[in-house]
């Protein structure tokens, strides 16, 4: 089974910059893998250098912009298709839309770790999609969405019930780090497609994003949350939201390649 990187460099109607973000990630997975050919020693890139394909959908022109959904659909259609994991490169959130239609509802539960969730229905909030709302806008029935790391202090809980198959804020995460953990593991069962949007993180730690919300988790605690997942059981992994002019001496870059490299080891070794 390879490991099927999509860079989908999409960040209309939400944080603009996060598009450079994507492509910065494929640049970076592209020097990682010239690096492992070019090594001389055995490293632990050997066990998944040769089973990570990455592609590149251009958001250049109008045309492919007006189609953004449509294309998103095809490609993560082809990947699921061959039965493959996936990595889902980003630009906003909304951007991950595709793969949310497109993914088994009946059998893929959705582990969104994200500062917000996505069903605004606000004054303020448009009527169509956007990396606010996108889960309202959905053409296709949903899969379970179990949210971790939300700091929501608005949405009622019966309306979050009527969306989400259920939540740990980060502040049930922080004053309960097992009790949460416990809760997250028990909606783990089956296949799992994990979406991480960066802003759920404390800006203490990653900055590198368009709408940071304070009380955010730790890369320690997603950590935790990842280990949480056995791995043949995870279908899939979306990163949005990061926005590189943001960054502070390229910390979340780095973050975000520990990771990735991370979940190729976890693949394939």
């Amino acid at each position: 089974m390879a490991t099927k990187v999509v860079v989908f460099p999409f960040d209309l109607f939400g944080n603009s910059g996060a598009a450079e973000g994507s492509k910065l990630l494929a640049d970076e997975i592209r020097t990682m893998l010239r690096d492992s050919y070019a090594e001389t020693a055995e490293t632990r890139a050997l066990a998944w250098r040769d089973q990570v394909r990455l592609r590149e959908l251009p958001m250049d022109n109008l045309s492919s912009l007006k189609r953004w959904r449509e294309r998103g659909s095809q490609a993560i259609r082809r990947v699921l298709k061959g039965g493959d994991r996936f990595i889902w490169l980003s630009g906003n959130h909304l951007g991950v839309l595709p793969v949310y239609e497109e993914i088994d509802s009946a059998s893929v539960t959705v582990l969104q770790l994200d500062a917000h969730l996505d069903m605004h229905h606000f004054a303020d909030t448009l009527d169509t999609p956007s990396h606010g709302n996108f889960l309202l806008h959905s053409r296709k029935p949903l899969p379970r969405v179990f949210n971790v790391g939300h700091r929501d202090l608005l949405i009622p809980p019966k309306a979050i019930e009527k969306v989400f198959a259920g939540t740990v804020s980060a502040m049930d995460f922080i004053k309960d780090e097992a009790g949460s953990l416990k809760k997250i593991q028990k909606h783990l069962q089956g296949k799992v497609f994990l979406d991480i949007d960066c802003d759920v993180m404390d800006s203490a730690y990653f900055a590198a994003t368009g709408r940071p919300v304070p009380m955010g988790l730790s890369p320690a605690q997603m950590l935790r949350i990842f280990e949480l997942i056995p791995m043949e059981n995870l279908v899939g992994i979306a990163l949005s939201e990061f926005d590189p002019s943001r960054d502070v001496s390229d910390r979340g870059l780095s973050l975000l390649i520990w990771w990735l490299e991370y979940f190729f080891l976890k693949f394939h070794e």
